[in-house]
């Protein structure tokens, strides 16, 4: 059984958020809101990819 890689999934959960976080921004009607969740999108998917590169490197993956 393999196991699991814990910090990427919670980067995998944080981008699921930010996700859900545009949706009720965009239901509000909040532009501010939803710029701020895609923002905050890129840079949780952005750090989530760097930490898998990292593992992938150190051999972890």
């Amino acid at each position: 059984m393999k196991q699991i890689k814990w910090p990427l999934l919670f980067f995998a959960f944080a981008s699921a958020a930010c996700m859900i976080w545009t949706g009720i921004a965009i239901g509000f009607r909040s532009p501010l809101g939803t710029i701020a969740s895609l923002i905050a999108l890129v840079i949780v998917m952005g750090f989530g990819f760097k930490t898998k590169k990292k593992m992938r490197e150190n051999g972890e993956l």
